[in-house]
């Protein structure tokens, strides 16, 4: 049996500006041929997300430095590989520079769950590291100007 309605749902997600930008005619082309070459109708209807974060390299230079400098080489971990999660962030850094990292939040010795499961718990000591990284990613930021 061949049904005669079909609804799709879908969340999509991008990395790049452009990218975010030309989604919705980019589905829509690739719907309107399928639906072509079945003598199909659709209808569309996209809902825009939120972009992707875009971190101002010199803030997050100055960040990372800061917390190798406050904890140490082995305590950062630069993640070379961009995230594809959702954060509304994004939408403030489309006004200021700005930048945002991750604090790892779990416990060295154990297995923790992921992050939104119901087990999730973040080691609170983990706190400390990030308001001091941030204290002082602020004090370095300010440094010239003090100095000036």
């Amino acid at each position: 049996m061949i049904a005669d309605r079909v609804r799709l749902l879908g969340t999509v997600r991008s990395l790049h500006p452009e990218t975010h930008a030309g989604l919705p005619d980019w589905i829509e082309s690739i719907i309107a041929s399928i639906c072509k070459t079945y003598d199909a109708h659709y209808e569309f209807h996209y809902r825009r997300g939120v972009p992707s974060v875009q971190n101002d390299e010199t803030l997050t230079r100055l960040v990372e430095a800061a917390a190798i400098e406050a904890w140490g080489q082995t305590a950062v971990e630069r993640i070379e590989e961009p995230s594809l999660g959702a954060e509304d962030f994004s939408v403030y850094l489309e006004k200021i520079p700005g930048m945002m990292f991750r604090l790892g939040v779990g416990y060295p010795d154990r297995q923790n769950p992921p992050l939104h499961h119901p087990q999730f718990e973040i080691d609170e000591r983990a706190l400390i590291v990030g308001v001091i990284t941030l204290a002082y990613s602020i004090w370095r930021y300010w440094q010239p100007a003090v100095k000036g």
